[in-house]
């Protein structure tokens, strides 16, 4: 099934990306690049990560990052691609904000 990234998970990815940035210089290209190397994954594996927050969570094998998606044919619905260090009441809130809409 193809993975589609809402705007708000492709806004978590570009502020992600940007972070990385600041800390050194092309860093942020290599998050993305891993990131994006997960969403591949999500193609073939979807469905077997477990339940949070009422979503599947794939952790990011490199990045403390956590995709957050539906499965919700005929796509892959990426909610939120977010810091797994943050707060996790904060990300519980993010989560339904945007299951919402």
């Amino acid at each position: 099934m193809p993975v589609e990234l809402r705007a708000e998970a492709r806004d978590d990815l570009i502020a992600g990306a940007l972070f990385y940035d600041r800390q050194r210089e092309s860093l942020g290209s290599y998050f993305t690049a891993c990131l994006f190397s997960d969403l591949e994954r999500l193609e073939i594996a979807a469905g077997v990560h477990e339940s949070v927050f009422g979503l599947h969570r794939k952790l990011s094998q490199r990045f403390p990052f956590a995709i957050y998606y539906l499965i919700a044919p005929p796509v892959i619905d990426v909610i939120a691609i977010l810091d797994c260090r943050r707060d996790p009441r904060v990300i519980e809130e993010c989560l339904r904000e945007r299951r919402r809409r």
